[in-house]
């Protein structure tokens, strides 16, 4: 289980240097291109009576709009509709993306879920703490906007903020990264030889596995959808909480 991440660096300026992770940048890359064919395969051929594909993307469309709708008012809500869905897609394929297999050559892990990874759930998180901000000032005015932070609870307000991003981003990393540390202490019960690189299952351990295997992924699926409707709703009641005019 004590796997590392391949890493790049991006000279700046001086002896400052950017790092980061070519795992994220693979799984996010490849959760981004499945969420586009996912989109294409439900919009591909758009009739008046959906079927299929169509169907199932209507009823998802009917699916976020009511999450946006129980958050805001729709006159405020409706532009978020693509942004919901987006996010939505981009967050359970990414939960489930580490399920069926982790690829792994020697100490370093090269695909797992990209929201077991802190960096990518914060810079979600992150994005969306910045984007309820950016339409607060949009829809209300800077001036009118500035004003709910002038009280006398101002620190608490700030701290408030910083805690919102780490809450909604540790909490979707917490939830899938324990997920996939389980399945590796379920294989490890029928490990019985190999090394470093290679480990095998005897066929009593295989059997020993399979079957918490199953359970633990059929209940990993459900919390990964799970999270991706809690990430969803509060993204939505943060941006509302921000954008509303009678808050």
């Amino acid at each position: 289980m004590n796997h590392e991440m391949p890493l790049y660096e991006i000279p700046l300026w001086g002896d400052f240097v950017l790092y980061g992770s070519w795992t994220n940048l693979i799984t996010v890359l490849i959760a981004a291109a499945l969420v586009f064919l996912i989109a294409v395969a439900g919009t591909r051929r758009l009739v008046m009576k959906p079927t299929g594909a169509q169907n199932v993307m209507e009823m998802f469309l009917e699916f976020v709009r009511g999450i946006i709708s129980s958050t805001m008012d729709w006159k405020t809500g409706g532009r978020f509709l693509t942004f919901g869905m987006t996010l939505f897609l981009f967050i359970i394929v990414s939960n489930l993306m580490g399920l069926p297999f982790n690829v792994v050559t020697g100490h370093y892990i090269w695909f797992n879920s990209p929201t077991a990874d802190p960096y990518v759930t914060l810079a979600l998180s992150s994005m969306v703490v910045v984007m309820s901000h950016y339409y607060g000032v949009k829809m209300r005015g800077f001036g009118s906007y500035a004003k709910t932070f002038m009280t006398p609870m101002f620190i608490i307000t700030i701290i408030e903020e910083f805690a919102n991003t780490l809450t909604l981003g540790l909490r979707l990393y917490g939830n899938i990264f324990a997920g996939e540390i389980m399945i590796g202490i379920i294989l490890s019960i029928g490990i019985v030889s190999g090394t470093n690189d290679f480990q095998f299952l005897g066929p009593v351990g295989a059997i020993l596995s399979a079957i918490p295997m199953l359970i633990w992924q059929g209940f990993s699926l459900f919390i990964g959808a799970i999270q991706a409707y809690i990430f969803l709703i509060l993204t939505m009641v943060y941006i509302g909480h921000k954008a509303a005019h009678d808050h």
